[in-house]
């Protein structure tokens, strides 16, 4: 339910202006399975509905969604395990701009053949900025993520755990 749920959502990302919110709201399904049933089952809504948005969603949208945004919360949960916030900030960060330079190269240049060097002198730097900025808004989705995790289990867990019950 939740797969199809995430791919319903990133049938939405056709929408001007919506490329890169959708699946960041696709994502956030994948916390019911990873809060209800562990990981192995979240990992497998995420692989099954990353199957299956390949075939069907916006380009730009699929490729973040299969290389972040979807398994992204997932990956958050195991990295909080730590239980030291200055690694695992370190940890999701670099989970992150692996993931944003990935997706940089793999959008500009075998997808759209566009570089920030076609830019001139400006593009190197529009490059870096853009990172930085990216950055910024990753700290802020993982904080609204962990925000939306709590709201989930004071107000739908127990509605949901008699439901699967």
């Amino acid at each position: 339910m939740v797969a199809a749920l995430s791919i319903t959502v990133m049938l939405t990302s056709y929408f001007p202006y919506l490329t890169y919110a959708i699946p960041a709201i696709a994502g956030l399904f994948m916390m019911v399975p990873l809060i209800e049933c562990g990981v192995a089952w979240s990992f497998g809504a995420y692989i099954s509905s990353a199957a299956i948005i390949l075939l069907v969603g916006e380009m730009e949208s699929k490729i973040l969604y299969v290389m972040l945004l979807g398994y992204y919360p997932i990956v958050k949960s195991l990295i909080e395990r730590i239980n030291n916030q200055a690694i695992e900030w370190i940890l999701k960060l670099l989970c992150f701009n692996i993931a944003a330079v990935s997706f940089y190269f793999i959008a500009s240049s075998a997808i759209f053949g566009v570089s920030f060097d076609d830019f001139g002198e400006w593009g190197k730097y529009g490059a870096a900025a853009f990172l930085g900025v990216c950055n910024v808004v990753f700290v802020i989705y993982d904080i609204g993520i962990s925000r939306i995790a709590g709201y989930y289990m004071m107000t739908l867990h127990n509605k949901v755990k008699k439901i699967i019950k």
